[in-house]
């Protein structure tokens, strides 16, 4: 027997076959109707793509089902979107430095054009929504879609990463010698004092290469210590501190001398401590700033970069390390009208990037968002941003009275350091504006008790605070050199693993030498968090002044996971070791 279905206008017959062609999307009965591949081989193949991974039209591609140029053909027709051939496209004119490589090479998408506020993306699947979304978020600009050929947009996407990646690689002896610094504000005093200190080339070359290499190598900062008999160099990488260089000792005035000339500082001035940024642009379209400051020690002028990096300022959610459940909370107690939300963790653990990305979120021409910050570390644009300069008397607390005189809709507070500002920073929550911070706590429960010793009412806090993260940063393992290891099922669960998650564990440690993608075994860092959401039972806690105990053993109650919880999940997953968690979550 025939049955029409009106959705499609396909005869489906009471047969497994018909049924199962049902579910496959309007490209594969696309596929299917202009008789490339039978209803059978399409819904294994639709199977077989989930199963690894992969867009329906790659799987089909690589199986060689269909060619590259009749899928793009069809899928353009299809879907009503513009055709393209990538061949015919110079990559040289390919907007840089607007998506980040990770977010392009996540959805294997290319950003053609860019015009006014509209970017071009070339697709090969005109059903990856989700890459047009995310690319909408990083760039600030509305998104379009054009298909090309699955097998062009291969070649194109590693020929852009490369240029991308080589833009360092590229500079020459020349070019170290002519990087473009904003100095240009140095007085006439400071350049006599600079002729013989910091313009000999080969002080300004071994400067520019210090910078340079730390870019490359994703370092956080760079850390210029004089001593005795020696001069250290050191980098931050993946949050561990690593020597990369030992110049001669008699060369620490001048080094210092050519960086405070950079960072537009008094060279002349070795005495107190000193703050300054750097500029450089390495590229037509990309410029790295540097926060410095200087510190006057026995033995000289300890200086320390740090490197600011946009991207990490839009990163996706998803980037973060949330788990699903994390992240649906994160994301739902940002779009409430009113409350606060506090990041507590130590210095460097990334608190910063976990605050930009929920403003990111909220950044869009219906909403006034200001923020305080000490210091303004990344420009956001479409955000107010307010470097808070205490010396001249504008604090934290001042600013957030600035702020609630601008009718915001949402404030960020740098942190909260003292009474004052925690009072006004729950006035504001309390009243219709959302309000993003950190302290200095090692956990949510601590946090509570924290604002109620800075003097902070009980009643205020739990009527105020909508959710607590704690956080920490953890190396991840390079996929590339991991080893499989195997630990005593003993051990596992005195580290805090249940029977239960012994059953599908995937461990790994870090290869000692690591390889040539990574630094000892390790790449890049991963968030691991701890949340806790104000209910009424851990308000009723808070106003009958419980401990930080009374407070966690309510929210375990009530389903909170704590920090360790987090980290042993993300080592079940092989995402980082058990060394590496047990490093960075002492409790």
């Amino acid at each position: 027997m025939l049955a029409l279905d009106p959705r499609h206008n396909l005869q489906v017959q009471d047969n497994p076959v018909a049924q199962a062609f049902q579910p496959l999307s309007g490209l594969a009965k696309r596929l299917v109707n202009e008789g490339i591949f039978s209803a059978e081989v399409a819904m294994e193949a639709a199977q077989e793509a989930r199963n690894t991974k992969q867009t329906f039209i790659a799987h089909i591609i690589e199986k060689r089902l269909v060619s590259a140029s009749r899928a793009a053909s069809v899928a353009a027709d299809e879907f009503g979107m513009p055709l393209l051939d990538l061949d015919a496209l110079d990559l040289d004119t390919l907007p840089q430095g607007v998506i980040d490589d990770k977010l392009i090479t996540k959805h294997h998408a290319l950003p053609l054009q860019k015009r006014e506020n509209r970017l071009f993306i070339a697709i090969s699947d005109p059903t990856n929504i989700q890459a047009l979304d995310e690319f909408k978020f990083q760039s600030g600009c509305a998104t379009e879609a054009v298909i090309v050929e699955e097998d062009k947009l291969n070649r194109a996407v590693d020929s852009f990463l490369d240029k991308q990646n080589s833009a360092l690689d590229d500079l020459d002896d020349t070019d170290l010698d002519n990087l473009e610094i904003d100095d240009a504000s140095a007085s006439p005093a400071e350049e006599e004092l600079d002729n013989d200190a910091t313009n000999d080339a080969p002080i300004v070359r071994f400067v520019n290469k210090i910078l340079l290499d730390a870019i490359k190598s994703g370092a956080s900062d760079i850390h210029f210590e004089p001593y005795e008999k020696s001069y250290r160099i050191r980098c931050r990488i993946d949050g561990i501190l690593q020597e990369v260089a030992r110049p001669p000792v008699n060369l620490a005035s001048r080094l210092a001398a050519r960086l405070k000339v950079m960072s537009q500082m008094d060279i002349s001035e070795r005495r107190v401590p000193l703050d300054g940024r750097i500029k450089m642009k390495i590229s037509k379209s990309r410029a790295i700033d540097f926060r410095v400051n200087t510190l006057p020690t026995l033995w000289g002028e300890k200086i320390v970069l740090r490197i600011l990096d946009p991207s990490s300022a839009k990163m996706g959610i998803e980037a973060l390390g949330f788990n699903p459940e994390q992240h649906d909370v994160y994301t739902t107690t940002l779009h409430k009208p009113q409350g606060m939300i506090l990041v507590t963790g130590p210095t460097g653990s990334g608190k910063t990037v976990s605050l930009y990305t929920g403003l990111n979120i909220l950044n869009t021409d219906e909403r006034n968002i200001s923020t305080a910050e000490d210091p303004v570390e990344i420009n956001l644009e479409g955000i107010n941003q307010v470097h808070v300069n205490p010396k001249v008397g504008l604090t934290f607390a001042e600013a957030l009275r600035a702020f609630l005189r601008q009718d915001p809709d949402v404030v960020m507070v740098g942190e909260i350091r003292d009474l004052e500002t925690a009072e006004i920073a729950v006035k504001a929550a309390q009243t219709g504006h959302m309000v993003l911070s950190t302290l200095h706590t090692n956990s949510a429960a601590e946090t509570l008790t924290r604002l109620r010793n800075m003097g902070v009412p009980a009643f205020n806090i739990a009527t105020s605070v909508s959710l607590i993260i704690a956080q920490r940063l953890a190396r991840r393992l390079c996929n590339s050199c991991k080893r499989a290891v195997n630990i005593p099922e003993a051990a596992l669960i005195e580290e805090g693993f249940d029977k239960e998650q012994l059953k599908d564990l995937h461990l790994y440690e870090a290869s000692p030498d690591g390889c040539a993608k990574c630094s000892r075994g390790y790449k890049g860092r991963v968030g691991i968090y701890e949340m806790m959401e104000m209910t009424q039972e851990l308000a009723t806690i808070i106003m009958e002044n419980g401990s930080s105990l009374d407070i966690l053993d309510i929210a375990r109650k009530q389903g909170f996971k704590p920090l360790r919880h987090s980290g042993l999940s993300k080592v079940g997953q092989g995402i980082t070791s058990l060394e590496e968690m047990n490093r960075v979550i002492k409790i």
